[in-house]
């Protein structure tokens, strides 16, 4: 890569240039002619391709894309991400200081298309590669500007692995730090990466997790190469470095093999330029969500000191239904096993009865049961309706609603949960689970997981169910560490067409876990956001979801709290993959393990989002609910375009949510118990038990007769 940015030639008979659409760093969108030059590929073990462009033909700068081919695969795509979203937070943070200069500056960006791409300004000299040996003169300036980049990122938690000679520019005056598709945040778990001998020895292996002095080894390694001409040892300090004083001074400890053993980047650039590093510290931007972060905290107090009132279950939902009852998941009235009104599929797929008397074989009569399913009589005036046998066997159904309007995303969302689960997404936590029904789980699989994956997108479901609020999505057998089965149903709420009947009411008192789904272009009014809602045609909406009020008016409650386990999504999080915090979360690797820890600090962070940009009303779950979480989660990884996902649907961090629920329903062990993964742990001080009085069992009733 070179500085020299000559302007593309017109096409053929000085035929117009092209237009080119993309997003600019404020999130404003800009359409303009664009001419380009002749493409290379920027490093040949990479995939992305980069040449000169002329926008408006004024303006000359650099476009870096993957071809469409290149972009079909994942890694690829992710690898331009990683270096829009580490271009888009130096901009933040770096555009209005002396520093900016020592990276590359991010004109514009178009990554959900066929051929993503990222603009730069024209690269600013060349790269150390070409450089044989450095002058002395230089030598210092040269350190000085590579530490100080070194600096600024370690102080944002951010770690360059492939940094390199043919990644660091210099014109003379200063360094330019590219090859930002490297770049990780500190602490996550090494990788293989880079060329020896400029890649430490720990992240050449993949060992232990990334460190900013990783960057320390690569930056010795490129300065030996300049000093001397010559590349050193991959694994240890070169056997000449006594022979070059300023180089054995400043940076003989960074040879080191271990990365503990190294100097941070702060303690070499005081060596080479004393005080710069506390001058790059107060140039970082104060911290703007504490004080979101502290009232999250003043909530969970506030959440622990409450009275706790239990149902009698223990489940937080309230009772209703008698020994064996279950509620049907289609017409919500209460039904139990009737082996008289069983039915099985014949060859033409037609249901036709079932006499269990002639079936003696054990085995036998438990494989026909698991197929079978009961028909269900119990409101004359609802369609026909038959319900999987399994569903009915072992004993309560644990219900999971999904809450929001209808243009939130929750079809994408819901299917790519149970796809996840039946991926084997639970087995890390000790879960195993079964189709309730294998011929309605095949038609689940057939008509919803395998459209969404191979890119389409789906159609709003459309099912059986009570005047469209709660329709019946799947259900799964989930059997738990101690060998407890139970099963799993999922229903989709339409919570803003609810309207006050029996059934409805009957189906909330009974609900066991909420799922609400904030739909990030109605709740926050980001500029990165105004392309996607003006193409949507919806607006910001500062009073919240319409759908949350209906469902929490009219949820039961025993106390100050409504008590049933809930989850707050920030679903299609992929608009906002290169805002904080979003862009913390929504590229960690999948959990295996529940940390209440990490749990914690992600609905924090969420929380702070919302209160900030969003408002209360859009936290409104979280404040109604004791026990509530909050996630990031995208169902698609993209944004579609004429009806398909570009780069396919690429789930990210969407089992968490459902991981939380499981939890705080105790089919997952947590470190702590349950109560403390949800509320956060109760010091003494807090602990205030609940006293039941005549007037509070009084006011505070699970049955129905009072919301009539």
């Amino acid at each position: 890569m070179t500085s020299s940015v000559h302007p593309p030639r017109p096409g053929p008979g000085g035929s117009s240039p092209d237009k080119l659409a993309f997003t600019l760093p404020s999130g404003r969108r800009r359409v303009t002619p664009a001419r380009f030059g002749r493409e290379s590929r920027r490093d040949r073990l990479l995939p992305q391709l980069i040449r000169n462009c002329l926008l408006d033909d004024a303006e000359q700068c650099v476009q870096v894309r993957l071809t469409a081919a290149d972009a079909a695969n994942p890694a690829a795509r992710a690898l331009l991400d990683t270096e829009a979203g580490t271009a888009l937070h130096l901009h933040r943070v770096l555009d209005d200081t002396e520093y900016a200069a020592l990276f590359p500056r991010i004109i514009g960006y178009e990554l959900d298309t066929a051929e993503p791409f990222l603009l730069y300004a024209a690269p600013r000299g060349i790269a150390a590669a070409r450089t044989h040996v450095m002058a002395a003169t230089d030598q210092q300036r040269f350190t000085r500007d590579l530490m100080l980049a070194l600096c600024l990122l370690d102080g944002l938690g951010l770690v360059p692995r492939g940094l390199s000679p043919a990644t660091v520019l210099w014109d003379g005056a200063g360094v330019q730090l590219w090859g930002l598709e490297a770049v990780t945040r500190t602490g996550r778990p090494r990788s293989p990466w880079g060329r020896q001998p400029f890649c430490s020895p720990e992240q050449r292996q993949g060992q232990g997790f990334t460190d900013a002095r990783d960057a320390v080894w690569s930056a010795a390694q490129v300065l030996y190469r300049l000093v001397t001409g010559r590349t050193g040892p991959a694994d240890r300090a070169p056997a000449d470095l006594g022979e070059h004083r300023v180089l054995d001074q400043t940076l003989r400890q960074a040879f080191a093999p271990r990365a503990a053993d190294r100097p941070t980047p702060a303690q070499v650039l005081d060596l080479v330029a004393p005080g710069a590093a506390r001058r790059v510290r107060l140039t970082l931007p104060p911290d703007e969500m504490r004080p979101h972060r502290e009232a999250f905290e003043d909530s969970l107090r506030l959440k622990r000191q409450a009275p706790v009132a239990r149902s009698e279950d223990g489940s937080g939902a309230a009772a209703g239904r008698g020994t064996g009852e279950v509620l049907c998941p289609y017409c919500l009235e209460t039904i139990q096993l009737d082996l008289t009104k069983l039915f099985i599929t014949d060859s033409r797929m037609q249901y036709k009865p079932l006499d269990l008397a002639g079936i003696k074989n054990p085995v036998r009569r438990n494989d026909v049961m698991r197929g079978a399913v009961q028909k269900c009589t119990a409101d004359a005036d609802f369609p026909e309706h038959f319900i999987p046998v399994p569903y009915l066997t072992y004993g309560r159904p644990l219900t999971v609603a999904m809450v929001g309007q209808s243009s939130t995303g929750k079809s994408h969302l819901l299917t790519q949960m149970i796809a996840a689960v039946t991926d084997g997404g639970l087995e890390p936590f000790g879960l195993k689970w079964q189709s309730v029904n294998p011929e309605q789980h095949a038609r689940f699989v057939r008509e919803r997981v395998q459209p969404l994956r191979s890119g389409q997108v789906l159609d709003h479901t459309a099912a059986l169910g009570l005047d469209d609020f709660a329709r019946f999505v799947e259900s799964l057998l989930i059997t738990d560490a101690r060998g407890q089965v139970r099963p799993v149903a999922f229903f989709d709420l339409g919570g803003e067409d609810l309207v006050r009947t029996d059934a409805a009411l009957r189906f909330l008192l009974g609900v066991d876990a909420l799922i609400f789904v904030v739909d990030p272009a109605l709740a926050l009014p980001l500029p990165q956001l105004d392309h996607v809602r003006e193409r949507w045609g919806v607006e910001v909406n500062r009073d919240g979801d319409l759908a949350f009020g209906t469902v929490l008016d009219r949820l039961p409650k025993n106390g100050p709290y409504l008590d049933v386990p809930a989850a707050i999504v920030l679903g299609k999080a992929d608009l906002l993959r290169f805002q904080p915090p979003v862009d913390r979360w929504l590229n960690r690797p999948p959990a295996t393990a529940l940390d209440p820890a990490l749990t914690h600090e992600e609905s924090r962070d969420v929380y702070g989002l919302l209160r900030r940009h969003a408002g209360q009303a859009w936290l409104r779950p979280f404040d109604a609910i004791r026990r509530c979480t909050l996630h990031i989660a995208s169902a698609t990884g993209g944004q579609e375009a004429h009806g398909r996902y570009p780069a396919g649907a690429g789930p990210r961090r969407v089992l968490e949510p459902l991981l939380a629920l499981l939890a705080m329903h105790g089919l997952i062990d947590v470190a702590g118990g349950a109560e403390a993964f949800a509320v956060g742990e109760t010091p003494v001080i807090e602990a205030v038990p609940w006293e039941e009085t005549e007037e509070t069992a009084g006011s505070g009733g699970s049955g129905g007769e009072e919301l009539q």
